[in-house]
């Protein structure tokens, strides 16, 4: 890790205005505490902590990501983890709204309070102890479809689509109201913490979207709609992170008015391709297949990243590098230092040649 580094969260946030930044930025839509701990070699978990514990587990977690020279790191408050009889969109059970009296029995008033309940300690903490030149990128975690996936579970709610059209409709309104509400409380209180905001809603899998693009274009976009909007009232720009084959409306998702995206899959399309599509109107993060960085040895990921890391900054406009999903507890370690170690090498090259 390089411990001299200074942060500077203005780099990364030229890839929301599209521009190129001045050095390669990184950039990860998550870093699993557990692969933190494994990196370090010690515990790194907030369950349970509160006052000056939680403080320093955000400096050891904030520490971790400056040493490894990001510019700012990721944080969401996870709305989704908080919901009464959460937990359909893990699979294997249903979520508690299954029927019209589900859904006006469902406490959504209490919420909100729940929320900052759970929330507000860490946000506070987090503050508190932000190296200097960095800042948070994120806000609420979770999106509207994934919130519908857990508050009924997936094969549930294709079946309300067709069984109660009404309901069905009423749900992502009810969802998008919610979203207002927290993404307001947020955003009144900790917008000088985050860099830019970021919603992550994975609407499709590998060879389509999860829903119909017409059900999506009608019933989920308009309330990404809202977040975004409110997001640029306030002056932040909005980064949309969505997996999967998402090509067919990501036409409608442009005009919505997201400022960048990121996730990508090599099965889906290699990385280069979402650059010749998109790459001269929004900014793209990203880039490299997880795959990639845990199923090969250090020396064949850093000639990868060093190669394509290259590639893709010459290409796009705004472009930060990192993996095409996030850093699991999973992820090998050999691959994740080979692509740190790469990116410095592409920074000392650059700045090198511009001597």
């Amino acid at each position: 890790m390089k411990n001299d580094f200074q942060p500077d969260y203005t780099n990364l946030l030229k890839v929301l205005y599209n521009q190129q930044p001045d050095y390669l930025p990184l950039y990860e839509h998550n870093i699993d505490e557990p692969f933190i701990a494994k990196m370090l070699g010690r515990e790194v978990d907030s369950t349970g902590k509160s006052g000056a514990d939680l403080e320093e587990h955000y400096r050891v977690v904030t520490e971790f990501w400056r040493a490894n020279t990001y510019d700012a790191l990721s944080y969401e408050a996870k709305i989704c983890e908080i919901y009464p009889d959460h937990g359909a969109i893990l699979g294997g059970r249903l979520g508690p709204i299954q029927t019209r009296a589900d859904f006006d029995r469902y406490p959504w008033e209490e919420i909100p309070r729940i929320f900052i309940r759970a929330y507000k300690p860490h946000l506070d903490a987090l503050r508190k102890v932000m190296p200097r030149g960095m800042k948070a990128y994120g806000g609420c975690g979770y999106g509207i479809f994934e919130s519908a996936e857990d508050l009924v579970g997936y094969e549930s709610l294709c079946m309300m689509q067709f069984l109660d059209p009404d309901l069905f409709r009423d749900l992502f309104v009810r969802i998008g109201d919610l979203y207002e509400v927290l993404w307001t409380w947020v955003l009144d209180n900790y917008a000088d913490l985050f860099v830019f905001c970021r919603m992550g809603d994975d609407l499709g899998y590998r060879t389509s979207t999860m829903l119909a693009p017409d059900t999506i274009r009608e019933h989920i976009l308009p309330q990404h709609r809202r977040v975004i909007d409110l997001v640029h009232s306030r002056g932040k720009k909005f980064l949309l992170h969505s997996c999967g084959n998402i090509f067919s409306i990501m036409e409608d998702i442009l005009a919505n008015g997201i400022d960048a995206k990121h996730s990508n899959e090599d099965q889906i399309a290699p990385f280069s391709e979402w650059i010749d599509r998109y790459g001269d109107r929004i900014g793209l993060c990203g880039g490299l297949d997880m795959n990639e960085l845990i199923m090969n040895p250090y020396e064949v990921v850093y000639e990868k990243v060093l190669r394509e890391g290259t590639e893709f900054r010459r290409k796009a406009r705004g472009y930060a590098l990192g993996s095409g999903n996030s850093i699991p507890d999973y992820m090998s370690v050999d691959g994740y230092r080979a692509m740190i170690d790469a990116v410095q090498e592409i920074r000392r090259r650059e700045k090198e040649n511009r001597l």
